[in-house]
C-alpha cells in the first residue's frame, strides 16, 4: 500500500514532466489525482494501523503529531525555519517507515487545521512529508551511537531539500504559469508542448532561484541542528516508548498457564 500510494503521489506531483500536450489546446492539472490521493491515504493509515500499531504505539503517534503541529505552527517562518521534521525524522528512525509515513502525513494535517492552513496543497505537503519519514525509517539500522546521529543530520539535510524540491515540482505550473493560450507565463514556466530536459532545466532555475538558498537552506539549517543537538535524547526517549511496547504485545500473546 505504501508502494501503490507513493507512485500515485509521485505521477501527481511531477505531471509537469509526465504530461505530453499540444501547447496550442489549453492545459490543466490533473486535478482527478487530487481527489484519489485522500482516499488512498487513509486505506494505508488503515492498513497500516492493522498492520502492528498497538495503543500505546499508537498513543505515541498521537503525541508526536500533536507536538509536530505545535512545532510547525510556531516555527514556521523566516527563512524556512520549520521544527516540525527533526521529530519526524527521529519518530520514523525509531518506529519504522510505516509509523514514519503516518506520522509525517498525519502531523502536516493536524497542523493545517491549527493554522488554518487548508489547501489544495495539503495533500502533497501530507504525502510529501510521509516520505521523508518513511525514508529514515529504511536508513540501516546496524549504524548507532554517533555515528547514528551524523547519518539522521545528513539524511535531515538531504531530506529538507528534496521536500523543497518536490513542493516545488507541484507548483510550478500555478506559480508561473503555462506556456499556452489563455495562462500567463514566464521564461520559466512549464511548457506542454517542449522536450523533457527542457521543461527540467526550467524547472531547476526556478527551483534554485526560489527557494533552495532560502527556505530550503533555512530549513536544512534546522534540521542538522535539531538533530545534532536534540536527537541522542529523543531517541532514547522514543527507544524506551518502543521497547515497553514490544513487551506488552508479547505479554499479551503469551498463554495463560491453566494454574
Amino acid at each position: 500500500m505504501l508502494a501503490l500510494t507513493s507512485v500515485i503521489g509521485l505521477m501527481m506531483i511531477g505531471w509537469p514532466l509526465l504530461l505530453e500536450a499540444d501547447p496550442t489546446d489549453r492545459v490543466d492539472p490533473p486535478f482527478l489525482f487530487l481527489a484519489l490521493l485522500p482516499l488512498v491515504l487513509a486505506v494505508v493509515l488503515a492498513e497500516v494501523s492493522e498492520g502492528g500499531m498497538d495503543a500505546r504505539v499508537l498513543a505515541v503517534l498521537g503525541v508526536l503529531s500533536a507536538v509536530n503541529a505545535v512545532l510547525r505552527g510556531v516555527s514556521a517562518g523566516t527563512a524556512g525555519l520549520e521544527l516540525v521534521f527533526f521529530l519526524l525524522i527521529l519518530g520514523g528512525r525509531v518506529f519504522g517507515p510505516g509509523f514514519g509515513f503516518v506520522l509525517g502525513c498525519t502531523s502536516l494535517f493536524a497542523s493545517a487545521l491549527m493554522t488554518a492552513g487548508v489547501g489544495p496543497w495539503l495533500p502533497f505537503q501530507m504525502l510529501v512529508a510521509g516520505w521523508v519519514g518513511m525514508g529514515a525509517g529504511l536508513l540501516p539500522r546496524r549504524v548507532t551511537g554517533r555515528g547514528e546521529v551524523a547519518m539522521l543530520v545528513a539524511y535531515g539535510v538531504l531530506a529538507a531539500y528534496a521536500y523543497g524540491m518536490l513542493m516545488n515540482l507541484w507548483g510550478w505550473p500555478f506559480v508561473l504559469g503555462i506556456q499556452v493560450p489563455g495562462h500567463d507565463s514566464t521564461e520559466l514556466s512549464y511548457d506542454p508542448g517542449a522536450p523533457l530536459g527542457e521543461n527540467l532545466h526550467r524547472f531547476l532555475i526556478y527551483t534554485l532561484l526560489t527557494s533552495t538558498g532560502g527556505w530550503d537552506t533555512g530549513r536544512a539549517l534546522t534540521n542538522a541542528l535539531a538533530i545534532a543537538l536534540l536527537g541522542p535524547a529523543v531517541l532514547t526517549t522514543l527507544r524506551r516508548a518502543a521497547r515497553r511496547a514490544r513487551v506488552e504485545r508479547v505479554e499479551r500473546r503469551e498463554p495463560v498457564s491453566p494454574d
